[in-house]
């Protein structure tokens, strides 16, 4: 999805929104920013119920230096900064980044198992963590299946964007 492909934003007039239209306007203003900003979406979430708003962009129209250096390509789409990435990434494992800078979480809460450990098999999908960033639980998903090889953050710890979180060794689904 293009930025171009969103409906024209409406002109907006001086006086204030009927608290009706708050919503509306949020996704206008969302819509803007989207159309501002160079590359193709690969995800826009917009919600309203305690406000969230996730954009996402397709990796191979994501211009090189973004982030804050050179980008390597990392599995299933994710661009991750190259000195953020730490050391090599071996052949048969793909790292999994995270996507925002926040707290990082191995479980839903402090008492609950966590997610995933060392030997675990995920599906595609499947929460292997949380960031909090501001207030918001934003969830690391599996891109593909794969056994848990490590697990280098630690639960609770500060991780900065396209830090390596943990690595997975993919597998080959049943056909």
């Amino acid at each position: 999805m293009h930025p171009t492909e969103f409906t024209p934003r409406p002109t907006l007039s001086g006086a204030p929104l009927p608290p009706d239209d708050t919503t509306r306007s949020l996704s206008n203003e969302v819509v803007e920013l989207a159309r501002s900003l160079p590359g193709d979406l690969r995800r826009l979430t917009v919600r309203s119920g305690d406000t969230a708003i996730e954009v996402e962009w397709a990796a191979e129209d994501r211009p090189a230096g973004e982030g804050g250096g050179a980008l390597r390509s990392a599995p299933a789409g994710r661009d991750v900064p190259a000195d953020a990435a730490g050391p090599a990434v071996p052949d048969d494992v793909v790292a999994v980044p995270a996507p925002l800078v926040g707290t990082f979480y191995v479980a839903p809460s402090p008492d609950a198992d966590p997610f995933v450990r060392v030997g675990d098999t995920v599906e595609p999908g499947q929460t292997l963590g949380i960031v909090e960033a501001m207030k918001l639980m934003n969830p690391i998903v599996a891109d593909e299946a794969g056994v848990v090889t490590e697990v280098l953050a630690g639960d609770a710890e500060s991780v900065e964007y396209g830090q390596v979180l943990m690595y997975l060794r993919p597998t080959v689904a049943a056909q």
